[in-house]
């Protein structure tokens, strides 16, 4: 039996030991940095509304989801959450070689060929608002660097289409770091459109959506996929026809 309250998204999957949604663009994935447990359970998340769901209205219920994965608040699609700690370290753990992700995204400016691929090692700001590639980094200056830890990332992507001067592309990443696809995108004068954050032009939202999600179930070992319908604006008649 469900909540008598709506979700405010779609569930595309459960089972006992995971849940997968169509998150909405704007909805959080999970709470932003507030003090306190009861000011962290108010937020508007999807974390949160999914806790209220597997609880089904119980207020003592130790029922509860655990994170897997994240969107950005500005990006919408497909992403999973577990129903165990046990569940999600198994994902955590080794989360590159158990999933596919791709998405769709629309970007600024032409690009001229088919396809192509970004490769960096990534590096969260001091304050973790922004992500910027920096050089490969040296035992030296893992030592002496007191920020989180510079991480490889790989965004392979192909061009869909073209359109009022921007492109739509495929992407998919082999690895699965913060901001990854948008500073890419970005430090190749492509910035995602509506990505005031990472240089792009004010748009009516960040023209990023997560497509597709593959997975291998922690128990059954069975792939899995599932996909969420590309919103305004970035969908490609060919490409979702496959």
């Amino acid at each position: 039996m469900r909540p008598k309250h709506r979700l405010p998204f779609e569930i595309l999957f459960e089972d006992r030991d995971v849940i997968v949604i169509d998150k909405p663009e704007g909805l959080l994935t999970t709470h932003t940095k507030v003090l306190g447990r009861l000011a962290r359970e108010a937020q508007l998340t999807a974390e949160n509304l999914l806790n209220d769901y597997v609880r089904k209205g119980q207020l003592k219920s130790r029922n509860r989801v655990w994170l897997v994965h994240r969107l950005d608040r500005e990006t919408s699609g497909v992403m999973m959450f577990a129903k165990s700690e046990d569940v999600s370290e198994a994902f955590r753990s080794h989360w590159n070689e158990v999933t596919e992700k791709t998405y769709r995204a629309r970007v600024e400016g032409l690009l001229e060929s088919e396809e192509g691929v970004f490769e960096s090692y990534l590096q969260e700001d001091a304050d973790g608002y922004k992500v910027r590639s920096v050089p490969a980094p040296t035992q030296a200056s893992k030592r002496a660097n007191s920020q989180k830890p510079a991480k490889l990332a790989r965004t392979e992507w192909k061009r869909l289409s073209t359109r009022d001067g921007t492109t739509l592309v495929e992407v998919m990443l082999k690895s699965g770091r913060k901001n990854q696809i948008r500073v890419h995108f970005s430090e190749a004068g492509h910035p995602v459109v509506g990505d005031v954050k990472y240089g792009a032009h004010k748009a009516s939202r960040l023209y990023l959506h997560a497509r597709k999600l593959r997975f291998r179930h922690p128990f059954s070992g069975k792939w899995l996929e599932f996909s969420a319908k590309a919103p305004r604006g970035l969908e490609d008649a060919q490409a979702d026809r496959t």
